[in-house]
């Protein structure tokens, strides 16, 4: 399982990092479609539609994904769309768990699903436009809270943060994520490393206070985005979002604390 897990990680990285840091903003926008559009085939599947019907959601997504660009749709009305999905469905599902493939919530979540992956779509391409210290440092909000929150529930986690859900999570794996973050952002915004990055821009649009609580909102919403996910594989009665990426799981599995990461952040910078 190690050794597969490094072979997909290499692979991964030799394909997304050269096109990150060198590809025109269109060659990284087409490598995000494809992540987007097999993101939306997951997102069918865990809300069990059967046959064909995730190939066809996905193909969907591609197509809203095309036409919100060709047409002109303004980013901004996706990203608020999406916020507004995140901060009231979002924590309205983890807290009454209702069953998310069944009647009117899978309905609801088929088409917030559109919204979501699209409105993920843009906001990258949209961070990659202001630069690539910029979008590196958008990923990085999640990367480091993820990172933080594994070690520091390792050593102290007791507390579990929503047992039914995640058992593995802990209050104690979310603060320790939330310090790594504040920590590093901190940095970055003080010495303007590699500016203009998502820190820098906080902190000059918004001042120190709310440049911190701004953060503060960005790790909270990706435990969000990953616990979502967390109750969707848990009743559909999967482990990972998919088998696309051998030893990580899914697409999903990988981009669940994004999704509603990214529009927030781009609403702020504005």
């Amino acid at each position: 399982m190690l050794k597969t897990r490094v072979i997909t990680a290499v692979v991964l990285l030799a394909v997304l990092l050269p096109i990150t840091l060198f590809a025109p903003v269109g060659a990284f926008g087409a490598l995000i479609a494809f992540v987007v559009v097999f993101a939306a085939w997951e997102w069918a599947r865990l809300l069990k539609m059967g046959g064909a019907g995730p190939v066809v959601y996905a193909l969907i997504a591609a197509l809203a994904l095309v036409s919100s660009t060709y047409l002109g749709v303004a980013p901004k009305g996706l990203f608020q769309m999406a916020v507004i999905f995140w901060v009231l469905a979002g924590p309205f599902a983890l807290l009454r768990k209702p069953v998310l493939s069944a009647g009117a919530w899978r309905i609801f979540l088929l088409f917030a699903g559109i919204v979501v992956f699209v409105a993920c779509w843009h906001a990258l391409v949209a961070a990659r436009t202001i630069g690539v210290a910029f979008v590196l440092s958008l990923l990085l909000v999640v990367w480091l809270a993820d990172i933080g929150a594994y070690f520091a529930g390792k050593a102290f986690g007791r507390h579990k943060l929503a047992l039914s859900i995640s058992p593995g999570k802990t209050w104690e794996g979310a603060i320790g994520g939330w310090l790594a973050v504040m920590v590093i952002g901190s940095i970055a915004a003080a010495t303007s490393i590699f500016a203009p990055t998502l820190f820098t821009a906080f902190v000059q649009q918004l001042g120190w206070i709310k440049a911190l609580f701004a953060l503060t909102v960005l790790v909270a919403f990706s435990v969000v985005g990953d616990l979502f996910e967390s109750l969707l594989k848990r009743q559909a009665g999967v482990k990972d979002s998919s088998g696309l990426l051998p030893g990580h799981g899914g697409v999903l599995d990988r981009i669940d604390a994004l999704l509603p990461v990214l529009p927030i952040a781009l609403l702020v910078v504005g």
